[in-house]
């Protein structure tokens, strides 16, 4: 199950299929995908978030493989304005991006809070792991705000290419002690 979780700012609600058609409007933007994987097609599909949502995403959500939200402010709770999801997975536990218009504005480690919460506290995992672009210094900075490290320094391919990647974790003992001193 995937819980609802409020922010200051922040609503994260639960990723349905219905969420397709404006996550289709806002997510094609090279400011959006630049540094996602590459196994998000680039120029994306008319279709893509229906795609992936119906194909991949809600079927994973079934198998409690991954958990997936929408995020939208709660000043405007009906639009979408970028996502954050889990993956149990051993190399990449966290995913998220933002829309253009609403990045730079520190939404998104209000969005990552609660979703580690929720992935040490309920989940009971032990260690979170995200690759990030060294060239993407937002992301970059996020996991270092949130008291993660880097453990490797490698290459992975992403939308805008192969690219120098670091590995960031942090072990629940790590995020607990992160979490009281804030």
């Amino acid at each position: 199950m995937v819980p609802q979780f409020e922010t200051a700012r922040l609503l994260l609600l639960p990723l349905k299929l219905a969420d397709a058609e404006q996550v289709q409007r806002i997510f094609p933007h090279w400011g959006v995908v630049e540094f996602l994987a590459n196994h998000v097609p680039w120029p994306y599909p008319a279709d893509g978030a229906l795609t992936y949502y119906r194909d991949a995403a809600l079927p994973a959500v079934e198998r409690g493989e991954e958990w997936h939200w929408t995020l939208r402010l709660q000043s405007a709770p009906e639009q979408i304005i970028g996502a954050i999801g889990l993956f149990n997975n051993a190399t990449n536990n966290r995913g998220f991006w933002l829309g253009v218009p609403w990045q730079r504005q520190g939404l998104m480690p209000e969005a990552v809070t609660p979703v580690t919460d929720f992935w040490f506290n309920d989940l009971g995992f032990p260690v979170l792991r995200v690759p990030k672009a060294i060239a993407n210094h937002g992301s970059r900075r996020i996991s270092a705000m949130s008291g993660m490290r880097v453990v490797s320094v490698e290459e992975k391919d992403y939308v805008s290419g192969r690219l120098p990647t670091e590995i960031w974790e942090i072990t629940a003992a790590e995020w607990r002690r992160h979490r009281s001193s804030i």
